[in-house]
């Protein structure tokens, strides 16, 4: 297992700085900017992991805070918060990239920010966005209306979605999915929203994780 290199990320004089781990193989030929869900940080367990089995396959990661994580938690930040973090943590990737081809996304909340700033334009270095998970709706209330701006975006985008996913019904996720010209979803069969999988599946979830980074590794390769 690798270190990650720990950094920090000015975003502006009124937000402040957000704390960051960058873990950038010298042999990886793309690197990740990646943000995460609602309710954990940057150093939460499934991220780590993911950092670490990205790596192996020649991605690299620099995950970063939200402003209300770095400060201990509470609800998530308002866009006018969270889409200036984004910019900065990904301004920061460009810095650190070396040239490597540079992607953004993140978990569920993170993902969801990422791409409200590239469908507003925000990213024209990224090469390509990854969700984990991408929170379509509430639990229990289905509906689309979170996929709207999504379209606006133009870059490719990669959708990893498990089938027990309280916060995207599978068939509605699809549906967005196929009404958009640069998408890729890739189903998780039997993981729920942070990819945990019935045993039944015979799918552990060190080989959900392993898949994931498979099939990022297999976008970035292909953009």
């Amino acid at each position: 297992m690798s270190n990650p290199q720990r950094l920090k990320i000015h975003i502006s004089e009124e937000i402040g700085e957000v704390s960051a781990l960058l873990l950038l193989p010298e042999d990886a030929t793309s690197l990740l900017v990646l943000g995460h869900g609602a309710g954990a940080n940057m150093e939460h367990a499934f991220l780590e992991e993911l950092a670490q089995r990205l790596a192996v396959h020649g991605v690299g990661t620099l995950r970063y805070n939200f402003p209300y994580m770095e400060k201990g938690g509470g609800p998530p930040d308002r866009p006018k918060v969270a889409y200036p973090t984004v910019v900065a943590a990904v301004k920061k990737a460009t810095s650190l990239a070396n040239g490597r081809k540079l992607l953004a996304g993140g978990k569920s909340f993170g993902g969801r920010m990422t791409s409200h700033v590239a469908a507003e334009g925000g990213l024209s270095e990224v090469a390509g966005i990854v969700y984990y998970g991408f929170p379509l709706h509430a639990p229990g209330k289905p509906g689309t209306e979170r996929a709207n701006h999504l379209s606006n975006i133009k870059v490719p985008q990669l959708f990893l979605q498990g089938t027990r996913d309280t916060l995207a019904e599978y068939g509605l996720i699809e549906k967005v999915c196929n009404g958009l010209k640069l998408a890729t979803l890739v189903k998780m069969e039997g993981g729920d929203h942070s990819f945990k999988t019935l045993k039944s599946t015979g799918i552990s979830h060190e080989a959900a994780i392993e898949q994931l980074a498979m099939e990022t590794a297999r976008f970035a390769a292909g953009l």
